[in-house]
Order: structure tokens, then C-alpha cells, then sequence
């Protein structure tokens, strides 16, 4: 049995660092409800698993993204300062608020993430491309940037906007994260893609560098409170890192608009779940 749980939760790992380095929401949004659900691990340390995967996600990603220059780290680094304080107070709150709250918000959480993929799925193909005007921010603070597009073979140039809107999103990002033990890409997806007019792929590539930081900066109190338990946590590394680096590869060549017609039924599926399960109620 022992053997069966390491192969089972290296395989969660690994199909989980696939689908969160491609769309950027990293591991946690998939293990946690995984673990709790189908495997009946206690929230809790669902919970504390789930950071370690998001950092495993992010480090296995991140390599692969700077080498394909995907990623904008002046971006990332300027709204790591607001995700890394709502992270720390995120994790703090943990103590106090009852588990089957998390189960409910977790849940929303997820059919949230799904219609924001929904959304996108209705825009047009060459969306990431429309022309932006970019703020005073994004000026003095140099954060426009370009990418090398696999797929459509071309270099794209893109500017940023509304950084303060988007720079309140990240803030909202960290408490997420360091309350449920995730790394909370679908609102910094949000706050790159939609709010600061960033395309899809560089905020996808950025939010997962931004994650792992994230991740990090509330790990330390998961650590010291019990919940990282590393017979759950090393095995489920161990798959993401595999799975990251693979998932990496497919987002540069592939449309993301394929991965999320496959990605949305299991979101709303787990976000049912979970929410689900909050009221008492399995299905």
C-alpha cells in the first residue's frame, strides 16, 4: 500500500505540474482536491502538499521559461511585493477559520478559474496581439516587454498597463494563497492577462515564477505548524518537477485555447466537489 500511495501521488504530481506550468495556475488548484477527495488526506495536510507543489511547479517551469524568454521579471518582481505580503497574512489566518469554510472557498475558487477560462475561449485568436497603450507606470518602471511566439512564429512586442489595478489583484492573489495553499495563478493570470493587458503566454510563464516566490513566503508558517507531512509532499515534487518541465514545452508550441477546452469540465467538476463536500454533501 505504501509503494501504491508514493506511485499514485507521483502521478497526481506529475499530471498536475503539466497543467499548471502550462496555464500558469500551478499544482495546488489540482492536488488539493485530488488529495482530500480521492484519496481522503485531511485538508490540513492537503494543504501543506500543496505548497511544496507549487514551489516544485514553479521551479521546474521557470527553467524552462527563462530559456525560452518567455517570462517578464520586472513584472514579476515589482507585484511579488504584494502577493508575498498577502501570502504571509493569507497563512496566518489559517488557524481561525473552520475547514469546512475552506472546502466552500476552495470550491468557488475553482468554478471561478473555469469562467475565466470560459471567457477566454470566446475571445478571438489573435487577442494577445491587439495593440496597448501603456501607463505612466509601466514606463517608469520599464515593464513592457517581448517574446518569441513558437507558434505563430514571429516576435511579438507587447506593453502594460493599469499596474495599479493589477498590482491590488496580486495582493488579493497572496491572501489566497497563503490561505488555501495554493499558489493562485488564476488570479494572477487575471491580473497580468485581463487587468494589465499582458498576453496570455508571458503571463502564464511570469505567474508561474510568481507562484513558487509566493508559495515560499508562507510555506515557513505551514512548516512549523504541522501540515507538511514529506511522505505526501516528496513524491507529489518528484512528479511535478517531471511534469512542469513537459508542460513547459507543450505551452510554447501549443494554443492555450486547446488545453482549456480540455481543463474547464475538470475545474467545475473539482469546484463542485469541494464546495460541495463544504455543505457536508459527497457526491
Amino acid at each position: 500500500m505504501v509503494v501504491q500511495q508514493v506511485l499514485e501521488l507521483i502521478a497526481v504530481g506529475l499530471l498536475a505540474g503539466i497543467f499548471g506550468a502550462i496555464l500558469g495556475i500551478g499544482g495546488g488548484m489540482i492536488i488539493t482536491p485530488v488529495l482530500t477527495i480521492m484519496m481522503g488526506i485531511d485538508i490540513k495536510y492537503a494543504i501543506g502538499a500543496s505548497i511544496i507543489a507549487v514551489i516544485a511547479t514553479s521551479s521546474g517551469a521557470t527553467v524552462a521559461y527563462i530559456k525560452d524568454d518567455l517570462l517578464n521579471l520586472r513584472v514579476a518582481m515589482f507585484l511579488e511585493i504584494a502577493t508575498t505580503v498577502g501570502a504571509i497574512t493569507g497563512a496566518l489566518l489559517t488557524g481561525v477559520i473552520p475547514h469546512a469554510m475552506l472546502y466552500i472557498f476552495f470550491g468557488l475558487l475553482l468554478m471561478y478559474s473555469s469562467t475565466n477560462m470560459i471567457r477566454k475561449l470566446r475571445g478571438t485568436q489573435d487577442e494577445a496581439y491587439r495593440p496597448v497603450t501603456p501607463d505612466k507606470w509601466s514606463e517608469k518602471l520599464n515593464l513592457n516587454g517581448s517574446y518569441y511566439d513558437v507558434f505563430e512564429h514571429k516576435e511579438v512586442d507587447y506593453q502594460v498597463k493599469n499596474v495599479p489595478g493589477g498590482f491590488a489583484m496580486m495582493f488579493g492573489a497572496g491572501i489566497a494563497s497563503g490561505l488555501l495553499g495554493i499558489g493562485s495563478g488564476a488570479f494572477k493570470v487575471i491580473a497580468m492577462d485581463t487587468i494589465m493587458k499582458m498576453p496570455l503566454k508571458p503571463s502564464s510563464a511570469t505567474s508561474n515564477l510568481m507562484m513558487g516566490v509566493t508559495a515560499a513566503a508562507s510555506a515557513t508558517v505551514y512548516f512549523f505548524n504541522g501540515s507538511i507531512q514529506p511522505q505526501i509532499a516528496a513524491p507529489l515534487a518528484i512528479g511535478i518537477l517531471v511534469g512542469a518541465t513537459i508542460g513547459t514545452h507543450i505551452m510554447t508550441r501549443l494554443r492555450p485555447r486547446v488545453i482549456r477546452m480540455i481543463f474547464i469540465p475538470i475545474l467545475i467538476y473539482m469546484g463542485l466537489q469541494m464546495a460541495l463536500k463544504g455543505f457536508g454533501v459527497n457526491i
